[in-house]
């Protein structure tokens, strides 16, 4: 089974460790605590990663916030992975600081596919 896992942010340096770049932040986490690493492709840096007979493909978009969308149904139909196998992470301004929140579809404000 595949999933596709997306870490919404703006690429630049003057975004680099900024709230906005939580998505970007949480998938180099992960990369850096299981070994694997991102390369530049097509509107993303994009890795790939194994784990417990599941297909794990991460997405960094270099499209910038507002246009991560192409990114992401770019790669959702490459790789063939239904829509029910995303996951998106991004911040939320309206949320206080440190407070996740998993949702299974979106609303005004929230990139959907």
């Amino acid at each position: 089974m595949k999933f596709l896992i997306v870490g919404l942010g703006n690429i630049g340096p003057e975004y680099a460790l900024t709230r906005h770049n939580a998505g970007f932040m949480v998938l180099d986490r992960l990369a850096a605590q299981h070994g694997f690493t991102f390369s530049m492709t097509r509107l993303a840096y994009t890795a790939k990663w194994q784990h417990k007979g599941k297909q794990l493909f991460f997405v960094k978009p270099t499209t910038y916030m507002n246009l991560s969308g192409r990114a992401v149904l770019y790669y959702m139909k490459q790789e063939n992975i239904p829509v029910e196998n995303i996951l998106i992470i991004t911040d939320d301004k309206d949320l206080p600081f440190g407070k996740l929140r998993l949702k299974p579809k979106g609303s005004p404000g929230v990139i959907m596919v």
